[in-house]
């Protein structure tokens, strides 16, 4: 069976990208204890010692205000590692999953974003995953770059799980609403990710990644933003605050956010034949997953 590297297993993408690896080869893991992805050195051999036919990099620094007052520990993570992985890949034959995000438009634009749409990050975050885009073409492994847009799940931080606990805490919320995305579950990437791996690994006719290499638009389906995302998840919540819509500039942030980032998945959909649910097809999925 085909190795299948793992990075950040207890990443909210990484956690769901295991399961659903399962199927498809030997899934080998490597958290932060096993991998520091500040350690070039280290990267190379631990990688190259697997011999991993694929790598899914679960991995990033996505402290988006945080990486304001850290851009050198950003770019180490997002770009810097990044480019070893591919070097790594590329010597291995291997396949690298990476993820990337909305971040890369500035969200000047009125339609949904393609691929070849000009990027023009707002932010540290945004100019990092940019640059790690940038160093995985120019290696010139093969690779699969996934952006990807307000990610949530069940575990480690993110929008769903703060406003879950402000339900309980207060009785009214003021999120913003002039932000315009679409909202993806982790799981929803994982197993789009894996039907996609599973082409490039199959017995009996593969798809050919080296000829497919690029970037995909990856997100759930339809678009909203913050405040009616926040309203959805409100509902399902045993206690529900009023949640009042705000501009913006009412909730000053470090980083600048872009006001549309909605991403166009067509490639993606014709490429694959893949289309994720829509996001509030995949959010009950998610709140009924953790009930389970």
């Amino acid at each position: 069976m085909a190795n299948i590297i793992v990075l950040a297993p207890q990443g909210q993408v990484g956690w769901e990208l295991t399961r659903c690896a399962q199927t498809l080869g030997n899934v080998i893991t490597l958290g932060r204890e096993q991998l520091d992805l500040s350690n070039p050195e280290q990267i190379r051999r631990v990688v190259s010692e697997l011999q991993p036919r694929v790598i899914l990099n679960g991995a990033a620094y996505t402290a988006v205000d945080k990486a304001e007052q850290e851009p050198e520990l950003a770019h180490q993570i997002n770009a810097k590692a990044v480019e070893v992985l591919a070097e790594v890949a590329k010597q291995q034959q291997a396949l690298l999953v990476h993820y990337s995000t909305d971040y890369v438009f500035d969200g000047s634009q009125p339609t949904p974003y393609r691929e070849q749409d000009a990027v023009a990050p707002l932010g540290v975050y945004g100019a990092s995953k940019l640059a790690g885009e940038q160093a995985i073409a120019s290696v010139g492994c093969d690779y699969f770059i996934f952006r990807t847009a307000w990610v949530y799940g069940m575990r480690g931080k993110n929008f769903l799980l703060t406003m879950q606990r402000l339900a309980r805490e207060r009785d009214e919320l003021r999120v913003v609403a002039d932000q315009w995305g679409a909202p993806t579950w982790s799981r929803s990437i994982a197993e789009a990710t894996a039907q996609i791996v599973a082409q490039v690994l199959s017995p009996t006719n593969p798809i050919d990644a080296r000829a497919l290499s690029g970037i995909y638009h990856l997100t759930c389906a339809g678009q909203t933003n913050w405040c009616e995302f926040a309203r959805a998840i409100i509902a399902a919540s045993p206690k529900q605050p009023v949640v009042h819509a705000i501009r913006s500039e009412e909730y000053p942030t470090p980083a600048k956010r872009p006001q549309y980032s909605v991403l166009d998945n067509q490639k993606l959909r014709e490429t694959f034949g893949i289309q994720l649910p829509a996001w509030e097809q995949a959010l009950n999925l998610c709140l009924h997953s953790n009930e389970a």
